[in-house]
């Protein structure tokens, strides 16, 4: 009877447990070995960790569940309860989505810093009013020119297939006489097989993962701007945990973003490196390839000011105090 007894006391501790286990789905549209992405699976199994096993969060790399552009809206309406997206695609959204994506307002890892400090309560009203959680941001390494052939100023871009991937981009290919077409990361190795584009502005990261040095030979490190990636949390799903595990996730993610902060330093130089290895030339811009750059960034700005107003306008002054 005894025995009876403590066998239907640990099945029913056993219910108790897998009652207890809350299951996630965090999808990104970033391949696995992407630093973003190796960040958040330490983020996930640290979780896990600290839970006990009570929240379990499976990551969907490479745009597996979702893709890129339909990440935010999972989470908003909750068919996943996290997701990873970029800030500046939704620009058009709301003008401050796409802050850290104006070439040379930040462009350094610590002005970048100062700039998502700036920008976190605005995004973290924005968000919550569409029912979501900022739980932590890593910066891009600085963005530069991948091109085919060499070039001495914008004027050189004039006409070349370029890729756009957020509202900003495509700008600064409209403002160089470029031909802007959309092409999101899992599509870009093969746009540039086929043809479809010529040259792109992104980091090294991006440059080494899409395996661009086997189509493109030039990479101009312009450090135009270090566009963030966010992880977002539905804010119900989030509720519904219960308080230790709420603190589990809030302090893991303030983990996770120190981490790939620091990795995306790191990662940064190792990009260069291994492009260089592997048969890229990584040119320093000539003078009148930054000075027409920072043309084309002074035209943006004022233009995102027109469209983001004083909210905009008061973050970029707060960013400029600090």
């Amino acid at each position: 009877m005894n025995r009876k007894l403590c066998v239907a006391l640990a099945g029913a501790g056993l219910a108790v447990a897998a009652h207890a286990q809350t299951k996630w789905d965090l999808p990104t549209a970033y391949p696995a070995n992407n630093f973003h992405t190796e960040n958040i699976a330490q983020f996930a199994a640290d979780v896990d960790k600290a839970s006990g096993g009570k929240l379990k969060i499976t990551v969907h790399a490479n745009a597996a569940l979702f893709k890129a552009p339909e990440i935010k809206r999972a989470v908003q309406g909750g068919q996943a309860q996290m997701g990873e997206i970029l800030l500046v695609n939704y620009q058009n959204e709301w003008p401050l989505f796409g802050l850290d994506g104006l070439p040379f307002l930040a462009d350094s890892y610590d002005s970048a810093w100062k700039l998502y400090l700036a920008q976190k309560p605005a995004l973290e009203k924005k968000l919550g009013e569409q029912g979501m959680m900022l739980l932590y941001s890593v910066a891009w390494p600085p963005q530069g020119i991948f091109v085919k052939k060499e070039i001495a100023s914008a004027a050189d871009l004039k006409g070349v297939k370029w890729r756009a991937y957020s509202p900003a981009t495509a700008r600064i290919g409209e403002l160089v006489g470029a031909q802007p077409v959309t092409v999101q990361q899992a599509e870009l190795s093969q746009a540039m097989a086929t043809g479809v584009i010529e040259s792109y502005m992104s980091s090294g990261s991006t440059g080494y993962d899409t395996k661009t040095y086997e189509y493109i030979k030039n990479f101009y490190d312009t450090q135009a701007w270090l566009p963030k990636n966010a992880v977002l949390v539905n804010k119900k799903a989030f509720d519904a945990l219960d308080k230790p595990t709420q603190d589990v996730l809030l302090k893991v993610g303030a983990e996770a973003e120190k981490r790939g902060w620091d990795i995306s330093r790191k990662k940064n130089l190792e990009y260069l490196d291994l492009l260089k290895k592997n048969g890229m030339t990584v040119h320093p811009p000539s003078t009148q390839l930054k000075a027409d750059m920072k043309k084309v960034g002074e035209t943006m700005q004022k233009e995102y000011l027109e469209k983001a107003g004083t909210d905009g306008q008061a973050v970029i002054d707060a960013y400029r105090k600090m």
